[in-house]
């Protein structure tokens, strides 16, 4: 009897320390939010000789002329509304130069919530990543509205 005793006692101590390292476990490791992947990158651009800013769509996989930039999103991430925002993508930039030559300026991610992070470094123009979108006013390459 006492042997049995001292099993069940042990059992219930072996379960209970499961249940607080799960508890514990769930705590530290935290949740995984769902990326929703978007048709469309929404940028933001600065021409800093005028002043003047730009808000443009640009379709995953399109190439859009902002000055002398030709912006490219590969990716745009977003997540849902129940989660925090998070919204990132993976961008291409290249600049048209002087002698009309492409040249890569940037290839990276770029955050909507930290614009700062991975800012194009260009002498005329800044363009940074505003939100990612699944519509727009602006028609899908290929066709017209």
């Amino acid at each position: 009897m006492i042997r049995h005793a001292t099993r069940s006692f042990g059992t219930r101590i072996f379960s209970g320390s499961a249940a607080i390292l799960c508890i514990l476990a769930s705590l530290i490791v935290p949740a995984v939010a769902e990326r929703i992947s978007n048709p469309i990158a929404e940028f933001s651009g600065l021409d800093k000789i005028t002043g003047r800013i730009t808000t443009f769509d640009v379709y995953i996989d399109e190439t859009v002329q902002f000055g002398a930039l030709q912006v490219t999103p590969r990716v745009c991430y977003s997540r849902t509304e129940d989660e925090a925002p998070k919204t990132d993508s993976f961008i291409e930039v290249d600049e048209i130069t002087l002698n009309r030559k492409i040249r890569r300026i940037f290839s990276g991610w770029m955050f909507a919530d930290s614009p700062g992070l991975n800012a194009i470094e260009h002498p005329v123009y800044d363009v940074w990543l505003k939100d990612c979108k699944q519509r727009s006013e602006v028609p899908a390459p290929g066709r017209t509205n």
